[in-house]
């Protein structure tokens, strides 16, 4: 096993911990995907995928179809995908990726909470290359191999391929989500649920106490509305 299980592992019970922070998280990918490709997920691949999260975190269809409506209204502001970079006490770093319709909003809230924090927030690609940007897919188990089912994918970018409790999960490079996830539809593979991350190139270990420091500022970062993941360098 890998690095994209470890951190999937380590990761699986913190994400969407909060159901409706999950959904308004997910309420703003259908925006960004809707203003992007337009409103019919058959013709945007992106919307498709964003549906699909939504099923896996029982999200009501009737809740999805009323913000694909809402994001085609005219009047309806754009959200754009902006991320910060910083540093949280006992030098781990932070990559912070936020949504928002107001940046002056989000970047005085996003250095408020490193400031607050005994925190630092950096300029732009201080800390975004100890992390490599990935993508996944989690599809059903039955009747795939992992194995196999790796070796097959190899060619369409795929670089670690495992199953957990949940199903089979698919890891690449960011840019190849596109590739492996027409390449999946084509095998009518359902997929449960895709996705990005950063995942960390090398953790720090710190002490009990050192990690309260840190968590403080991870916490204070998620409850902000503008935020939709938070990564770091700590070992967990």
């Amino acid at each position: 096993m890998g690095r994209a299980f470890e951190f999937r592992k380590a990761r699986k019970m913190k994400r969407w911990s909060a159901m409706s922070k999950a959904f308004t998280r997910i309420g703003k990918d259908i925006v960004m995907a809707v203003k992007e490709g337009g409103p019919d997920p058959d013709s945007n691949s992106r919307l498709r995928a964003v549906i699909q999260n939504a099923k896996s975190i029982n999200m009501p269809k009737d809740n999805v179809e009323r913000a694909i409506k809402k994001a085609s209204e005219k009047g309806q502001g754009d959200y754009k995908e902006v991320v910060f970079e910083g540093y949280a006490p006992h030098g781990i770093a932070v990559l912070v990726e936020t949504a928002t319709d107001n940046n002056t909003r989000t970047v005085a809230n996003v250095r408020a909470c490193f400031s607050k924090c005994d925190g630092n927030m950096g300029t732009s690609g201080s800390v975004v290359f100890m992390f490599d940007h990935t993508c996944n897919f989690r599809i059903p188990s039955e009747g795939l191999d992992p194995e196999e089912l790796e070796l097959e994918f190899i060619d369409f970018g795929a670089e670690e391929v495992f199953a957990d409790d949940d199903g089979i999960l698919i890891y690449a490079p960011f840019e190849s989500f596109g590739a492996i996830q027409a390449e999946l539809e084509s095998r009518e593979i359902e997929i449960l649920s895709s996705g990005f991350e950063r995942i960390p190139q090398i953790t720090k270990e710190l002490t009990e106490e050192q990690q309260a420091d840190v968590d403080k500022l991870l916490e204070k970062l998620d409850d902000d509305d503008d935020v939709q993941n938070v990564y770091h360098t700590m070992q967990e």
